[in-house]
C-alpha cells in the first residue's frame, strides 16, 4: 500500500551555499598567513646560521662553552674584589657582631675596642670612638679610613669596614690574637725570645717601608710605638692605629710639619727636645764601644748579640736629628736583615745643637723639612753592600 511520500533524499535547503564559501575562504587565508610566518622564521634562522658559520666554525655538540664553565669562578672573583674595600656596617650589625659589646679588648682616650665575630666565624676587633664637641675624633676617623682603607700589606692591620651615623663612629679591624707589642715588651715575664723580637722589628720596618715608598700615595703614620704594633697568632707584627696618619704627594722627597703629632718618647727628634736623654744613654754606650756589654746586661744570649748590636746601630741611625741623615725605611729593612755592612752612625742631635731650635719653626713646604727621606737618595751614608765572601776576606785581612 503506498502512502505517496518519497523518503529517498532530503529536501533541498536554500541559502547555505554563500556562508560555507566565506568560512572556507577564511580558513584558507589563515593557513596561508601561518605558512608565510613559518617560512619567514626558517629563512631568518638560515641567514643567521650562515652568518655564524662565516664568522666562526660551529662548535661540536658535546663541547661546553667556556663562559658557562668560568661564570661561577668569575662571579666569585668579582665578589671577592669588591670585598677588598672597607664595608659600611650599620650600628645594628656591629651590635650583633660583638654580642652587644660583651667583651672588651682595651680602652683609651679614643674610646673602647671590643671583640667580635662575623657570621662566617671570622674574628674581628671593633673600635668604637668617643664623640665630643671638638672635631679630633672625626679627624681621626677620616684619617684611619682614608689611609689604611686603601692599603693591603702583610704587616699592616686590615680594616674590614666602618660604621658612621648620627650616633656612632666605629672601625672594624681584623682580630690580632696576641695583642699589642708593648704588653710583651714591658711585662715581667719577658716571654718573647730575642730572635722573635728581631723578626718583629724587621716586619714592622717592612710595613712602614710599604707606607713610605710603595703606596700610590705616601702615608706617614706619625705614631709608631709598641702599643700600635699588633701581633697575630704567630706573633707576626702589623702596624695599626692610623689616626694621626697623613697622605702625602709622592713627588715630595721630604715632608715638613710645624705642629706636634704623636706620643712623647716616640717622636722624631725635631718634634720634641725631651727625646734627647732617651737616646743619649744609648749613644754613650756605643761611643765607648760597650754595646756588647749592654746586650749582655739585657740578658741577650751570645748567639744573638751580633744581631742585637746591629739593631742598636740601626736605631742610632734612625734617631739622627738631621732628617737628611736618617735612612729610608727600605734601607732600614736591609740593615736589620743583615745583608749589608752598617756604617758607624754619627752622634745624634749634632744638627739641632749646631743650628739651634729655631729650625723647628721654619714654614712647612715640600722639598725641605723633616719626616721622610726619599729612598732614591744615596745609601752610602748608612751601609755598603757586601757578600759573605767579601766579609770573610775583610775579616781575614783584619786578623793578619
Amino acid at each position: 500500500m503506498s502512502t505517496g511520500i518519497d523518503f529517498s533524499s532530503p529536501p533541498p535547503e536554500h541559502g547555505r551555499s554563500p556562508a560555507v564559501a566565506i568560512f572556507v575562504s577564511l580558513i584558507v587565508l589563515v593557513g596561508i598567513i601561518l605558512f608565510s610566518i613559518c617560512c619567514a622564521r626558517k629563512m631568518k634562522q638560515a641567514v643567521v646560521s650562515e652568518l655564524r658559520a662565516a664568522i666562526a666554525p660551529p662548535m661540536p655538540a658535546n663541547v661546553i662553552q667556556v663562559w658557562e664553565v668560568d661564570a661561577p669562578t668569575m662571579e666569585k672573583f668579582f665578589l671577592e674584589l669588591a670585598q677588598q674595600k672597607p664595608v659600611r656596617f650599620t650600628a645594628q650589625q656591629l651590635c650583633a657582631f660583638t654580642n652587644n659589646y660583651s667583651v672588651t679588648l682595651g680602652s683609651g682616650g679614643f674610646g673602647r675596642v671590643y671583640e667580635g665575630q662575623f657570621t662566617n666565624g671570622v674574628k674581628i676587633a671593633v673600635k668604637v670612638l668617643n664623640r665630643g664637641p671638638n672635631r679630633s675624633i672625626e679627624e681621626q676617623f677620616m684619617a684611619e679610613v682614608g689611609t689604611i682603607g686603601r692599603t693591603h700589606h702583610i704587616h699592616l692591620v686590615r680594616l674590614y669596614g666602618f660604621c658612621y651615623d648620627q650616633f656612632m663612629s666605629a672601625l672594624v679591624y681584623e682580630f690580632m690574637e696576641n695583642g699589642s707589642l708593648d704588653r710583651h715588651l714591658f711585662s715581667e715575664n719577658k716571654e718573647l725570645e730575642w730572635e722573635k723580637l728581631h723578626e718583629i722589628a724587621i716586619g714592622t720596618a717592612k710595613g712602614i717601608a710599604y707606607l713610605h715608598e710603595e703606596c700610590q700615595q705616601r702615608i706617614i703614620h706619625y705614631d709608631i710605638k709598641p702599643g700600635n704594633v699588633l701581633l697575630d697568632k704567630n706573633f707576626s707584627p702589623k702596624v695599626a692605629d692610623f689616626g694621626l696618619a697623613k697622605l702625602c704627594n709622592r713627588d715630595d722627597t721630604h715632608v715638613s710639619l710645624t705642629g706636634f703629632r704623636g706620643t712623647p718618647g716616640y717622636l722624631a727628634p725635631e718634634f720634641m727636645l725631651k727625646n734627647f736623654p732617651i737616646t743619649y744613654k744609648f749613644w754613650e754606650e756605643y761611643e765607648k764601644g760597650e754595646l756588647i756589654q749592654l746586650t749582655e746586661a739585657c740578658g741577650i744570649e751570645e748567639k744573638d748579640r751580633a744581631k742585637a748590636e746591629r739593631t742598636a746601630m740601626v736605631a742610632l741611625w734612625c734617631a739622627q736629628d738631621s732628617p737628611e741623615a736618617r735612612p729610608p725605611m727600605s734601607a732600614v729593612v736591609k740593615m736589620l736583615e743583615g745583608g749589608v755592612e752598617i756604617m758607624p752612625p754619627p752622634k745624634p742631635f749634632h744638627y739641632l745643637f749646631s743650628v739651634g731650635t729655631d729650625v723647628l719653626k721654619r714654614p712647612s713646604s715640600s722639598g725641605s723639612g723633616s719626616g721622610y727621606t726619599s729612598s732614591e737618595e744615596t745609601t752610602s751614608n748608612w751601609y755598603k753592600e757586601t757578600t759573605p765572601i767579601m766579609a770573610k776576606y775583610e775579616i781575614s785581612v783584619a786578623t793578619l
